[in-house]
């Protein structure tokens, strides 16, 4: 039988009282240092009738950080400032989780202080943000072998910071040309040790990602999310169903919270990862960063391909009430592109809820 999208599930320990999903979505709103506000209390509180949120992105370390304006999970100090927000959210009835996200060669040292980090000497593709505007990627330097399982573990330390400032649990951000998602790749990963050439040892960085987390805060506190195929950053994968269905075997013996594909592969592929995958399944269905968003019907399409929940993202930035709009069939709002990351309320915490008819 299929699922409706209001329907409950159980993920871990959580029951989610709908397969609604608020994607991870950078929005740039944290203050000096990487910590959290009011106003990012206000946005994710708005938002949870969600059945569970993800958070934007958040950096495990200095060196992780890819963006100005982003928020972290290293100091006692960001802790501290993540703790009214996830309050905030649990206080009007949510679920929470912090995605951690290390940027690897996608930063800059203007950005950071420091040069990038990646597994290999290879520069990103593109522009990356900086305080001063956008500026070609900088030559990462590549990671020695001894160092490479600190940049693991950083996952793991981020997750119990998470767990302290209140989140539910921590989704592990292994999509997008991000860090893992290097590591995972066959033309940024250019390695010869342990972690680079043959499939196994290019997910070796992912599952030690995962395995140091589930250690940390328990596997019912863990997901990760990855994106099959994709080319953000440059990125190319040799061998994506085979290399994706190596990842998951591994990853299965973890027994991770859920996984959550982004529709960055044929159908075909992400069906079969679906099929190979034991635990829940979270589907986004539209390319990040695209200008289409997710919408009702593809959503029921993938619940009745298998996967137990779907995330929303750009719907979500212009409509903080999105699971009553899908229930009654109300209109969804447009964002203003203008606004995605230019910092302030506007754009931000200024998206009303829907006024029906009296």
């Amino acid at each position: 039988m299929n699922q409706s999208l209001f329907d409950s599930h159980r993920l871990g320990d959580l029951v989610l009282p709908n397969r609604v999903v608020m994607a991870p979505m950078t929005r740039v709103r944290a203050a000096s240092g990487g910590l959290a506000t009011p106003s990012m209390a206000t946005y994710y509180a708005q938002r949870a009738t969600a059945g569970l949120i993800v958070s934007e992105g958040v950096q495990p370390s200095l060196v992780g950080q890819s963006n100005p304006g982003t928020p972290g999970l290293y100091t006692d100090e960001q802790v501290a400032s993540w703790r009214p927000v996830t309050a905030a959210v649990h206080a009007n009835g949510g679920r929470i989780f912090a995605q951690i996200m290390h940027g690897g060669r996608v930063s800059h040292p203007d950005t950071t202080g420091l040069r990038p980090v990646g597994p290999s000497a290879v520069a990103a593709v593109g522009d990356v943000f900086t305080p001063s505007g956008p500026q070609p990627a900088p030559m990462p330097r590549a990671l020695e072998t001894a160092e490479v399982p600190e940049h693991a573990e950083s996952y793991a330390a981020a997750a119990r910071r998470a767990v302290d400032a209140g989140f539910d649990g921590v989704e592990i951000h292994g999509a997008n040309g991000y860090l893992i998602s290097q590591f995972l790749s066959s033309n940024a990963n250019l390695r010869t040790d342990r972690y680079g050439g043959s499939l196994a040892n290019r997910v070796r960085f992912a599952v030690e990602a995962v395995a140091a987390t589930v250690d940390a805060v328990g596997a019912a506190r863990t997901g990760i999310r990855l994106s099959p195929g994709g080319t953000f950053w440059g990125i190319e994968e040799r061998d994506v169903p085979e290399l994706y269905a190596l990842l998951l075997a591994e990853l299965a013996r973890l027994e991770p919270a859920y996984v959550h594909l982004e529709g960055t592969a044929d159908e075909e592929v992400l069906v079969a990862l679906r099929r190979a995958w034991p635990g829940t399944l979270i589907m986004n269905p539209s390319l990040p960063m695209s200008a289409k968003q997710v919408e009702r019907a593809d959503a029921d399409r993938w619940l009745g391909l298998g996967a137990e929940l779907i995330s929303f993202g750009r719907a979500y930035l212009s409509n903080p009430d999105l699971v009553e709009r899908l229930r009654t069939g109300a209109p969804i709002a447009p964002a203003d592109e203008a606004t995605y990351f230019q910092g302030g309320d506007t754009g931000y915490l200024t998206y009303a809820a829907f006024q029906h008819a009296a």
